[in-house]
């Protein structure tokens, strides 16, 4: 009689689902014929309360949980994040109070890679340039390079490739495809995501390159990381979990041990808390940002309103080839008007907020929708003046006073009614039938939507007292921020860009006319520091109905609201404590409750 036969045990999958609200972790029993494809990170599709799910093995345990009777596999659909990715998934959970499956869903491809084609040959790195404009620092850790905003960052990032994978993020995919295709001219074997994630994922590039949630790509043998314009809102989502690509970043390259490069034109506070800021040289840098004109107008009539006779010869100037685009951030036709007879406000008749005119002959609430009539409850006047106006108002008293057409965009505006370089097709001061303005008119997201090629000699604001004075604890930065992407758009010191301004000592003013950002960082450190706001403390918002009771549950924070909104601000002395305390009290099942850390706008 033999020796018993010992049965191999069997491979048990730890496996986290994507079905919304669910954050827990099922055991599967991993199919002989699929147990090769099976790794951590794997997509797979299990069974679970009747139905097929999808998720991602997260373990692969020598045995299941107690008492679990273990069920196969449904399907394995492919490759999906790395072991370390899935590892950095629990953590962002840990750090912005959200679901796993949140990030390793971000982080997975579009569309199921069942297998991943092996490179020919090692991925060639983009050819070394001769010079960098910023000398480039050794050693892991985060280094913030202060880079002007119409310097090229394509020798930055070439030069970086040369010691082997990079991972780039950039704020919008237009930039990513932009820098992708200046990187392949170059020479260098460049994946685009999330088009080219399984290539990235095999290892067949020496650089992967992509939007915001590339912060979350494949990248093999990552040998350094970086990201542009890292003072960028967009890279911080807005909606919860409000998860920022640079903190991903740095917590990535910490657990690789290798270098974060985060490069910006202008280094806020909370960058500046990450690591030491690296500038090169000053004349270079003073080339890549524009001529700044602050137009004082604190002496100017008032007679004038909005438009300053600096701002009306700069628009009357404008050519085809030297556009001038005027930015004020209020959207809509007015926003605040009053009787012109008896001063009375404009308020909705229904819920009591303030009414805006779209269109001559109506006030429209934009709080509860409520159309009415111009007229004033209080004397019967038609006639009301504006208080505030918005874009569209804007535009006709700019048309009116260049004697020429004026185009308008906002975020509202259809992105088909500009052409490929941003401009206006079929938008002008009366609306669509003028084309061609050589002046535009429009919210931020008019610098947004245009890029350098549009031909623009300059760029003016026409009220940037509402940037510095927002009700935003980085309203400073915001507003550098702007300048700075104006910058860009006139190709640095080759354009301007106008600041109409009643507050021309400001230190974003400043910093700005001087092109040194280091100014705009003086002092915001003691202030920050006083009023307990980032990066020295680490905050988050709480609303909802269940926020209340919550809130009341947290320990070792400070807790103080709520607002007019509803919400409660939490604040604690680092992320640590903070995201400790948020991760005990267990979330009510039913019952609306949203959680921001660190949001964008505070």
């Amino acid at each position: 009689m033999g020796p018993p036969v010992i049965a191999p045990a069997p491979r048990i999958a730890r496996v986290v689902t994507d079905v919304a609200g669910m954050d827990k972790d099922f055991d599967y029993l991993v199919p002989d014929a699929v147990a090769e494809a099976v790794s951590i990170g794997t997509e797979v599709r299990v069974p679970l309360h009747g139905r097929r799910v999808g998720g991602w093995v997260v373990d692969l345990p020598d045995a299941p949980s107690a008492g679990v009777t273990l069920r196969p596999l449904a399907k394995v659909r492919g490759h999906g994040p790395e072991p370390e990715i899935v590892a950095l998934a629990s953590w962002a959970a840990w750090r912005w109070a959200a679901k796993r499956s949140w990030f390793l869903k971000t982080a997975s491809p579009d569309h199921a890679h069942p297998v991943l084609a092996p490179p020919h040959r090692p991925p060639r790195p983009p050819a070394p340039p001769p010079r960098t404009p910023v000398e480039l620092p050794g050693g892991p850790g985060v280094h913030v390079l202060r880079l002007a905003p119409a310097t090229d960052p394509t020798p930055l990032v070439a030069a970086a490739a040369q010691g082997g994978p990079l991972l780039v993020v950039v704020p919008t995919a237009a930039r990513a495809a932009v820098l992708a295709g200046r990187l392949r001219r170059a020479g260098g074997d460049v994946a685009l995501l999330p088009g080219d994630w399984g290539r990235a994922r095999a290892g067949g590039a020496s650089v992967v390159i992509g939007a915001m949630s590339a912060a979350w790509g494949p990248c093999p043998g990552l040998r350094a990381a970086l990201v542009l314009d890292a003072h960028d809102e967009a890279l911080v989502a807005e909606g919860a979990p409000t998860w920022c690509a640079v903190t991903v970043l740095a917590e990535r390259a910490r657990r690789a041990g290798v270098p974060l490069l985060a490069v910006t034109p202008c280094p806020t506070p909370e960058l500046a808390a990450l690591g030491p800021v690296v500038t090169g040289d000053r004349g270079a840098e003073l080339a890549g940002w524009a001529t700044v004109e602050v137009v004082d107008r604190r002496e100017d009539d008032p007679r004038l309103g909005l438009w300053s006779e600096r701002l009306v010869h700069l628009a009357r100037s404008a050519t085809p080839h030297a556009r001038v685009a005027v930015v004020l951030n209020r959207s809509g036709r007015v926003r605040l008007l009053s009787c012109g007879s008896c001063g009375e406000l404009a308020r909705c008749e229904v819920c009591g907020g303030a009414t805006t005119s779209p269109e001559p002959g109506l006030l429209h609430c934009p709080r509860c929708g409520h159309d009415r009539p111009s007229v004033c409850p209080r004397c019967g006047s038609m006639r009301f003046k504006a208080l505030r106006i918005g874009v569209a108002r804007a535009a006709e008293e700019l048309a009116s006073l260049v004697g020429r057409p004026v185009g308008e965009i906002t975020a509202s505006s259809d992105p088909a009614t500009t052409d490929p370089a941003g401009r206006p097709a079929s938008m002008g001061a009366s609306g669509p039938g003028t084309s061609g303005a050589d002046v535009v008119i429009g919210t931020e997201a008019l610098l947004r939507r245009l890029d350098p090629s549009s031909g623009l000699a300059a760029v003016a604001f026409v009220d940037f007292d509402q940037e510095l004075l927002a009700p935003r604890a980085r309203a400073t930065d915001e507003a550098l921020a702007l300048v700075a992407l104006a910058a860009r758009l006139v190709r640095g010191r080759v354009g301007r860009v106008v600041l109409q301004t009643r507050l021309p000592e400001h230190p974003a003013v400043r910093a700005a006319a001087a092109a040194d950002p280091a100014l705009a960082l003086a002092g915001q450190d003691d202030l920050r520091r006083t009023l307990r706001l980032p990066p020295w403390v680490t905050v988050a918002l709480v609303h909802g109905d269940a926020a209340a009771d919550w809130v009341a549950a947290l320990e070792g924070v400070e807790v103080s609201g709520p607002d007019r909104s509803g919400r409660y601000l939490v604040r604690a002395g680092g992320p640590a404590v903070l995201c400790d305390a948020l991760a005990r009290p267990p979330r009510p099942p039913g019952v609306t409750l949203r959680v921001a850390v660190d949001p964008a706008r505070l």
